[in-house]
Formats: C-alpha cells, sequence, structure tokens
C-alpha cells in the first residue's frame, strides 16, 4: 500500500462532543446520553449549513434489517445530500455490524453517516474498521469530575450569552449534580427565568442549595404520599425565600422520571435512551409500585395548572404549589 493511502487510512485523532465535523463517515461514542446527542446535532447542523435541503434519516440499530444502510445512503431522487443517523449501533443487529463494514470501504462522499455507539466492546470488529478508516470519532464519555461539571455549567451559561459567578457554577453542581441533563435544564431555567449575572444567591433561590427544605425534598416527600411532610417542607421552604416556580420545576423533574420509567416498562426504549441515571431507575421503580398510571396522569396534569399559575395565569402562586403538593401526596395509591 503507498505511503500516502497508509496514512489516509490511519485513525483520525479522537475529537470532544463539541467539536463537530463533516466526513463521510462520523463515529460517535460515549455513554453519555446529553453529550452524544449533542455531537450529533453538531454534525447536522454542519450539514446543513452546507446544504440547507438536506435529508436526515435515522436508522435503529437494534431493529436495522440487511440493507437499509446502503438505500438510506443512496443519493435522493432530486440529489439533496444526505445525513444518515444508526442510532444505538453498540446494540445492533448483525446485519447492521456487517453492512456498516462493507460501507466504511466505499462511502459516498455527498453523503454524512453518523454512527452512534454508546460504549462498550459489543461490535468491536465494527468499530476498528471505522476508526482505521480515518473517520473522525467524536467521544461523549460521562462527565465525572465536579470540576468537569463545573466547566460544563460554565460553558452552558456563556453559550447563552450569560455570566454567572464561581460560586453560583458551584451551588448548581452542589444540587443537582449527579445528571448532566439536569443541570442542562437548570441553566436553561435560570437563563430564561432571571437577567443579570447568575450569583448563589439566585442558584439557593431556585435550588434550595443552602437551606433545609429543597423542592427535591418536598417533591420525594409528595411522591411518597406523605401530605403532611410535604406541606410543612414547603411551607419551611417558602418561608426561607425559595420561590414557587424552582419548587413547581422541582415536582415536575421527579414526576417526569417516574413517567419515563413507567414507559420502560412496555420494552424497546433504555434509560440511556430516554437520558435517566441508573439510581434514578431504580428509585424510580420502587416507587411506581405505589403508583396507578391514572394516578401519575392526575398529578402531572396538577403540576401543569401548578407552572402556568405560579408563571403568571393565578393570583395566588404560593397557593398554587401546595394545592400541588397535596394533589401528588394524595394521587398515589394508598
Amino acid at each position: 500500500m503507498p505511503p500516502a493511502t497508509r496514512a489516509r487510512r490511519s485513525s483520525a485523532p479522537a475529537r470532544s462532543w463539541d467539536e463537530p465535523t463533516l466526513a463521510p463517515v462520523v463515529l460517535v461514542r460515549g455513554a453519555e446520553p446529553l453529550l452524544t446527542e449533542r455531537a450529533v446535532d453538531g454534525v447536522v447542523r454542519l450539514a446543513r449549513e452546507r446544504d440547507p435541503e438536506l435529508e436526515k434519516v435515522e436508522l435503529e440499530g437494534a431493529t436495522y434489517g440487511a440493507g437499509q444502510l446502503t438505500v438510506a445512503a443512496s443519493p435522493s431522487l432530486f440529489g439533496e445530500a444526505k445525513v444518515v443517523v444508526i442510532l444505538g449501533a453498540d446494540a445492533g443487529t448483525e446485519d447492521l455490524m456487517a453492512d456498516t463494514i462493507a460501507y466504511v470501504a466505499r462511502p459516498d462522499p455527498e453523503t454524512t453517516v453518523i454512527v452512534v455507539h454508546g460504549g462498550g466492546q459489543r461490535g468491536k470488529k465494527m468499530l476498528d474498521t471505522v476508526t482505521a478508516s480515518g473517520a473522525p470519532v467524536m467521544t461523549c464519555d460521562p462527565i465525572a469530575k465536579d470540576a468537569e461539571k463545573a466547566q460544563f455549567v460554565a460553558n452552558e451559561f456563556r453559550a447563552a450569552g450569560r455570566r454567572a459567578d464561581a460560586s453560583a457554577v458551584r451551588a448548581l453542581v452542589e444540587a443537582l449534580g449527579s445528571d448532566l441533563r439536569e443541570l442542562s435544564a437548570a441553566c436553561s431555567q435560570l437563563v430564561a427565568d432571571t437577567t443579570g449575572t447568575i450569583n448563589e444567591g439566585v442558584v439557593d433561590r431556585y435550588y434550595g442549595g443552602r437551606v433545609e427544605a429543597t423542592g427535591f425534598k418536598v417533591a420525594d416527600a409528595a411522591v411518597d404520599g406523605d401530605t403532611g411532610r410535604a406541606v410543612a417542607l414547603l411551607r419551611h421552604a417558602l418561608d426561607t425565600g425559595v420561590d414557587p416556580v424552582p419548587m413547581v420545576a422541582a415536582l415536575a423533574i421527579r414526576l417526569r422520571v417516574l413517567a419515563k420509567v413507567a414507559a420502560m416498562r412496555g420494552g424497546g426504549i433504555t434509560a440511556r435512551e430516554l437520558g435517566i441515571a441508573p439510581w434514578q431507575v431504580d428509585r424510580a421503580q420502587k416507587d411506581l409500585r405505589r403508583w396507578t398510571p391514572e394516578g401519575l396522569a392526575a398529578a402531572i396534569s396538577a403540576v401543569a395548572q401548578a407552572d402556568a399559575e405560579v408563571k403568571g395565569e393565578g393570583r395566588d402562586p404560593v397557593f398554587a404549589v401546595e394545592r400541588a403538593v397535596m394533589a401528588i401526596a394524595q394521587a398515589r395509591r394508598g
């Protein structure tokens, strides 16, 4: 093999999830769902900038049938560029592995195929073939260290055009640092609901970083069906300066996890696909033993109503959130 060919087919250096690039084949690899989604979105965004008429096609690894990649990556009738996203390649069928290996040997230069692999060694031959081809590899590993989470939060605020001081970033990581998606959602909420520099006081007001009764403790008590404790914690939190808006947000987050885990019972959906941490799944499964689908629907409806009322549609935000807390606790099966 000529030297130039060897160089062209050598493994490309790994790239971070936030360093998208275009190539005939791109491997997005890692176990952090939020970063995986953003890596894919970044590549698709670049492709759309190059061709606004881009056609995006998604293939599911677990249900992949022979030949689907060839069909998906073939030029369209009107010649539009294509991006083909292979989701869950780590859970892909043998046909997917074989077709991907064959495709990498002769990729269509006008098409971008994004192979999304959640980590692990399943499909090793396919992974080795993709990396050996020189395809860019975007890494999306979980962010475990507090310093890395703090950097992530700071970057979220910076990308939104807002400034947050170091103490605010630290307080947010301490309050929600176990789940990257919740951290991202909290940053978005703070950007949307506040003005000026985000400081520790703002974070404490929304997420109870330094008060005994946080919104999440209130949500836990309500989900447990302990009306008295939930209301007592709520009133204490409000008395110590916690705003009703983040209280409702905490209730919504808690119920959202229950709903997602309930949806997993039907099969075909994994915790990774839903962006839920394993500890959240375990906890929610225990909680759901005392919840009916009707009760969960009623609780979610009560929180939706409270959310509207605390954001301007009601006259008494405190009463709205208290009513929602009681409705959640009462909706739980005895």
